[in-house]
């Protein structure tokens, strides 16, 4: 099932996509009455999530509140997340090759090794909201298509053969990058993390909606042109490496976001880069997730 945090007359609902995908059901008018995504993830039951993925076949006739998808706000699903989020770098193998080229390194084709970092989001970046391009100090603007895994229970010292149990679902998240940002400061966390940097949604499809682990398409296109081409099974590192690794030597509450790294075909991975300028539009696309389209301002 897909959950999203929607907007109608001015308050903001914790909704349920229907199965055709044309409908929103408020959660509440179904039975759970979590009033924020955050909740949700953190407290469903099994039996509250076995309810919802009934009522989502159920005709909108039936449930309460029911909107039309085109009459409502859809709004990031996490719009404030409780920590930082937690970033792989280099997870894919023809990313770290374009990468090297780009920062005119030798790159030797091991990594023994996941990079990790975090990225400060002050507030999601909603679908079809815009991304703020920051021209004082940036010049190099560029996208990642990247699947997040949102966790539904605090994690410590979980084997990776348990890490699904962990999960509650995927979203996906445009890791925005300001390259001179990050090569001048020798690290990432600041050109990762400028306001307006992180385009997250449209919605979150629960762990058990895809088989596990997750071998999904994803693809991203700049003005309609295609970018990036891949699918999640190429991870250097997979989800049960990523969740049980960090789970080992910190708590990884529930409700943490991690982002799984990008595939080839960012902007900076073309000869001359190709970085977003004001007036494009960036698509991100996961398959069984949706679609993620942003202008940049």
């Amino acid at each position: 099932m897909k959950l999203v945090t929607y907007q109608v007359e001015r308050k903001v609902r914790v909704g349920l996509i229907s199965a055709d995908e044309e409908w929103v059901y408020p959660i509440e008018s179904i039975g759970p009455e979590y009033k924020t995504m955050l909740e949700a993830v953190t407290q469903m039951s099994e039996s509250e999530k076995q309810l919802l993925t009934y009522a989502a076949g159920q005709e909108p006739y039936s449930i309460h509140g029911a909107a039309r998808i085109e009459e409502v706000t859809i709004l990031a699903p996490i719009p404030v997340p409780k920590q930082d989020i937690i970033c792989l770098g280099i997870n894919y193998m023809d990313h770290a090759e374009e990468s090297a080229r780009f920062k005119k390194e030798t790159f030797g084709g091991e990594r023994p090794y996941a990079v990790y970092f975090s990225k400060r989001v002050n507030e999601a970046v909603a679908d079809k909201a815009p991304i703020q391009s920051h021209r004082d100090i940036v010049d190099s603007l560029d996208y990642e298509v990247e699947l997040a895994v949102i966790l539904g229970k605090d994690a410590k010292n979980v084997p990776p053969e348990q890490v699904k149990d962990y999960i509650f679902g995927y979203t996906i998240l445009n890791d925005v990058s300001a390259r001179n940002v990050q090569t001048n400061h020798k690290q990432w966390y600041f050109g990762k993390s400028l306001d307006g940097f992180t385009p997250m949604g449209p919605c979150i499809l629960t762990v058990d909606s895809v088989p596990y682990p997750p071998k999904l398409g994803l693809q991203s296109y700049v003005n309609g042109e295609l970018r990036q081409n891949s699918n999640t099974e190429y991870m250097i590192f997979d989800v049960n490496h990523i969740v049980s690794e960090l789970s080992q030597g910190m708590t990884l509450k529930a409700g943490t976001i991690i982002t799984t790294g990008t595939p080839a075909g960012v902007g900076m991975g073309f000869t001359p880069p190709q970085f977003l300028k004001s007036g494009d539009v960036v698509t991100c696309v996961i398959e069984g997730i949706g679609t993620l389209t942003n202008p940049v301002e």
